[in-house]
C-alpha cells in the first residue's frame, strides 16, 4: 500500500521533532555533567551512581574533543572546554543534519 504524500511529510516532521527533542535532552545531560563536576562526590553514595551514568552517556562525545583540544592549564588547575565545544557543535550541526532528514 502506498503512503500518501501528506502522511509521509507528517511522519518526517514527527521524526524531526523527536530528534530535536533528543538533541535537547543530550545537551541537558552535558550541562548536568558540567555542573556535577563542580562538586565533590563521595564514593558509595547515590550521587556517585548519577555521576557515573552521566559519564557513560557523555564520554563517547567528549573524549574525541579532548584528544583534539586537551584541557587548558591555568596555574595549578586545568580548564576542560570539551563540554562547551560539544554543546556549541550540537547546537549548530544538529539542526542542520536533522533538517536534511
Amino acid at each position: 500500500m502506498l503512503a500518501l504524500p501528506g502522511a509521509v511529510i507528517a511522519a518526517n516532521a514527527a521524526v524531526q521533532r523527536a530528534l530535536f527533542s533528543l538533541l535537547e535532552l543530550y545537551i541537558i545531560i552535558l550541562l548536568a555533567r558540567a555542573v556535577m563536576s563542580w562538586f565533590p562526590v563521595t564514593p558509595g553514595t547515590p550521587l556517585e551512581s548519577v555521576v557515573r551514568i552521566l559519564e557513560r552517556l557523555t564520554e563517547p562525545v567528549l573524549r574525541p574533543i579532548r584528544r583534539l583540544l586537551p584541557p587548558l592549564r591555568a596555574g595549578g588547575m586545568a580548564i576542560d572546554l570539551s563540554i562547551i565545544i560539544a554543546i556549541i557543535g550540537l547546537q549548530i550541526i544538529g539542526p542542520i543534519v536533522i533538517s536534511y532528514l
